[in-house]
């Protein structure tokens, strides 16, 4: 029997718990995380040898998830402008 880390459903649940921690945690940190855990939880199910050994599996993980961080960041993040500054006090 496989270990318990390669199996599809372990990540599938992992995704699951860290997208409804996105919910009270509004960061985008978890939810780069948890979309990171899906596309494993993907890939595993389809059969992809990304398990071979946990530390392979975990940079895969890792760079899985930077890159929809920042994909996240940058589809949902502030952009130019949208930022309000204040230069004057409302008590003055």
């Amino acid at each position: 029997m496989d270990p318990l880390w390669s199996q599809w459903w372990v990540w599938g649940v992992a995704a699951i718990a860290l997208a409804v921690g996105e919910v009270l945690l509004p960061s985008y940190l978890l939810l780069g995380f948890g979309i990171g855990a899906g596309i494993i939880a993907f890939l595993l199910l389809i059969g992809v040898p990304v398990a071979a050994s946990l530390p392979i599996l975990l940079v895969v993980f890792a760079v899985l998830s930077l890159i929809s961080w920042l994909g996240l960041r940058r589809w949902l993040g502030v952009y130019q402008g949208q930022v309000k500054n204040f230069d004057h006090d409302i008590n003055d």
